[in-house]
Order: structure tokens, then C-alpha cells, then sequence
């Protein structure tokens, strides 16, 4: 036979195969891996949520993690198919079944969005013409498909939203606005050199980019002199988006905010030369929770710890820091503007009572390895998501649940 015919003969058989191991991922269910988990620390028994050897990470800490059913907390891993190719999946809280929600390749795990207000994710995926996609994934067929065992092709669940243009490069993820009628992209102007150890970040101009989720108009909302990170909204307010200036260290100015026609472009908090910010999120309707680090001697000098800030008012108030090591690093809050949490750089998380300021220490042994806790509350507010190193010594992360006390007030 001619090279050339066989050579593409070849390449269809492979082509066949991959797409059948494709669609037979879609929606693959693997047994529950939950299992009480006693904390070295406290004695209190936490919710381990997945244990297998596969390494789970939690959607960033500014994202939902639960999706809109309630049940089924999402998260991502690159180790947990046949394929290992990086997918989306939901582990039901209850029942600890787990699903596979995407398949194939180019899948972007790195930013996946949970809609508030509808079962679905939104997602982006890379396609062979190297330009990615914004897909929407409807949640509530497909888990019932997967729960009877009759997964249908997987444009039965997804559909394209929008193609991104070729010049698109994603810095920063992407948002869905409140009303779920817009996602907000944070993007660079140009391309950035690599970045040299030790040494922050190289700056390049960025800016935000709007897609309409109806007819996929892709538009400009602004452009920036830094690189953008973070981008976020405020789920409780539509066209109200906060990002922040990513140098992989201190910025000059952190945090800033401004609306989905581009105006009212502003910082949030105005930082003096001895403010180190970082890890802000919304936690309610008019409230940004952040970080203000503590983590040497010098920092120390200054109040640090965990500050809550009024974005109509601008007012910024000290919520707590640990007294003793470095300090804290990240931080989420209840919507009721009750309950915040933080974690340290030993992996221990508390609980702050934003009411009366008490700091109550809930876990602890989380080893802020491979990754990071990203704490977040659950929807309720009765537990505590985290992504955590404490069963694999950090060789690996597992999603573990973490009950806020009962006693607490």
C-alpha cells in the first residue's frame, strides 16, 4: 500500500478510537470515595469528598463551587480518566457519586464557572484550530442520563456559545456576570516574556473582554497598563466586576473594580508602600473580603489579617489575624455577613464571627501543598470547602468538607 494512503488510513482508525474513548468518558460515574476524616489538630471529624490517588482541585475561591442543585460540588482534575486529559466533574455531597462532566481534549479547567441561577457550566475549550470556545453545559440532563446509564453525545448537553477570537489570550480566567447574560474574559494585549525566578511576574498591557452569552458579540469593557488577574463580579450586582493587578507577589495597587461598560474604573483599596494585598472576594452585595499579609517582621508593624471593605463607602475594617506565625493568606465570607473564614501558611483554617470578632480555629494539618486551601463556604453556610494535601502528605490534593461548629454563634 502507498505510504501516503496508509499513513491516513492510520490516522482515521486513531481518530475513530479517540472519539470513542471520548464519548465513553462523558458523563463515567466512579464509585463514592467519602470517608470521615478525624483533624490531627482539633479531634473534630471532616468530610473527606474524594480520596482516590487522582489529585482534585477545587474551582478558585472568587468562583461558585456548588452548583445551582445544591448537591453537587464541581471540580476539576487531570488524572481521574482513562485519557488523563484535564476534565470537569461533580461529586454529589450526599452520596459521594462522582461524574465526569467534560471529555476530550482542550477542555480549560482552569476556569470553570458554575451558573447561580440555572444547573449549568460554563467552560472554555481549545479546538484544532487552536481558538477556544465558550461552551455551555447543561448539568441537570446529563447527571440524570449518567445516574440511568444512558449518556447521549455530547452535543446533546453542550452548545457552543461563542468562538474567541484568534488574538484572545486569557490572563486572569473568566466571570459570569449576575444576571448570567454576559461573560467577562480577562485578556492580554500582548505577549509576555518568561518569568525569571524569584522575580515577580513580567508585566504586559491586559484589559477585559465581554461575550454576550445570547449571541456571542464579543466587546471591549477595558484596557489596562498591567496584567489582569482575578476577574470576578459581584453575584448580587449585575455589570459589577472586580480584578486585580497579577505580579505573582506585591502589587503596587491590588484590588479595583469597574463597571461592564468600562466607566467607573477605580482601586479599591489605595495601597501605601507597606500594604501587601492579596486574595480578595465578594462576599455579599457590597462587601470585599481581603487579605492584608502579615507574613514577616516588617508587615507586622502595620494592622494585618483578614479586612472587610465597602465598596459603596469605601470604609475598610479589620476583621482578624492570627496572632502567632505568618498570618493569614486567603479568605471567603458567608453572604449573611456572619461567618469569614481564613487559612494560614501551616494549613490551618478559622472560623471568624465577623459579629464579635472570636477566631475560632476549626482545622488544621491542610498542608499548603501542591496547592493552596481556597476555603469556601458552602451555600448554606454549615460547612467549609477545601482542597487539601492532608491525606497524601502533599503529594496530592482531595476536596474535604469541613463542618462549621453547631455551638457557634
Amino acid at each position: 500500500m502507498h505510504p501516503r494512503p496508509a499513513a491516513l488510513l492510520a490516522a482515521f482508525f486513531v481518530s475513530i478510537f479517540t472519539l470513542h474513548v471520548a464519548a465513553s468518558e462523558l458523563g463515567r460515574r466512579t464509585p463514592p470515595e467519602l470517608r470521615p476524616v478525624l483533624d490531627p489538630g482539633t479531634g473534630r471529624v471532616l468530610l473527606a469528598l474524594t480520596t482516590s490517588p487522582a489529585s482534585d482541585l477545587k474551582l478558585y475561591q472568587t468562583h461558585p463551587q456548588w452548583a445551582a442543585d445544591g448537591v453537587h460540588v464541581i471540580f476539576r482534575s487531570s488524572d481521574r480518566n482513562p485519557a488523563r486529559t484535564p476534565q470537569a466533574y461533580a461529586v454529589h455531597t450526599v452520596t459521594g457519586d462522582i461524574t465526569q462532566l467534560t471529555t476530550g481534549e482542550g477542555v480549560g479547567t482552569y476556569s470553570l464557572n458554575v451558573a447561580r441561577l440555572s444547573n449549568r457550566l460554563y467552560y472554555l475549550r481549545t479546538g484544532p484550530d487552536a481558538r477556544e470556545r465558550l461552551v455551555e453545559l447543561e448539568l441537570t440532563p446529563l447527571l440524570a442520563d449518567s445516574a440511568a446509564g444512558a449518556v447521549k453525545a455530547p452535543e446533546t448537553y453542550e452548545r457552543v456559545l461563542a468562538t474567541l477570537p484568534a488574538d484572545h489570550r486569557g490572563a486572569g480566567g473568566f466571570a459570569l456576570d449576575a444576571d448570567e447574560r454576559t461573560a467577562y474574559f480577562g485578556v492580554r494585549l500582548a505577549d509576555a516574556p518568561p518569568r525569571e525566578p524569584g522575580k515577580p511576574i513580567p508585566q504586559v498591557p491586559s484589559g477585559i473582554r465581554a461575550v454576550d452569552l445570547a449571541t456571542g458579540e464579543y466587546r471591549t469593557v477595558i484596557d489596562t497598563p498591567f496584567l489582569m488577574g482575578h476577574v470576578q463580579t459581584n453575584p448580587w450586582v449585575p455589570g459589577e466586576i472586580i480584578y486585580c493587578n497579577e505580579t505573582g507577589g506585591d502589587a503596587p495597587q491590588r484590588m479595583w473594580a469597574v463597571q461592564s461598560d468600562g466607566s467607573g474604573n477605580r482601586p479599591l483599596f489605595p495601597e501605601s508602600p507597606d500594604d501587601w494585598v492579596t486574595h480578595e472576594i465578594v462576599s455579599d452585595r457590597d462587601t470585599v473580603l481581603f487579605n492584608l499579609m502579615g507574613h514577616t517582621p516588617e508587615l507586622r508593624r502595620r494592622p494585618t489579617g483578614v479586612m472587610a471593605l465597602d465598596l459603596r463607602t469605601g470604609e475598610v475594617s479589620p476583621l482578624g489575624q492570627t496572632p502567632r506565625g505568618q498570618g493569614f493568606w486567603h479568605c471567603n465570607g458567608t453572604p449573611d455577613g456572619k461567618w469569614a473564614v481564613a487559612d494560614n501558611f501551616t494549613g490551618e483554617i478559622h472560623l471568624i464571627n465577623r459579629r464579635t470578632g472570636e477566631l475560632t480555629l476549626v482545622s488544621t494539618g491542610h498542608v499548603m501543598k501542591p496547592d493552596h486551601t481556597h476555603p469556601n463556604f458552602s451555600p448554606d453556610g454549615r460547612a467549609i470547602l477545601v482542597q487539601s494535601g492532608l491525606l497524601t502528605a502533599g503529594q496530592s490534593l482531595d476536596l474535604i468538607l469541613i463542618p462549621v461548629p453547631e455551638t457557634a454563634d
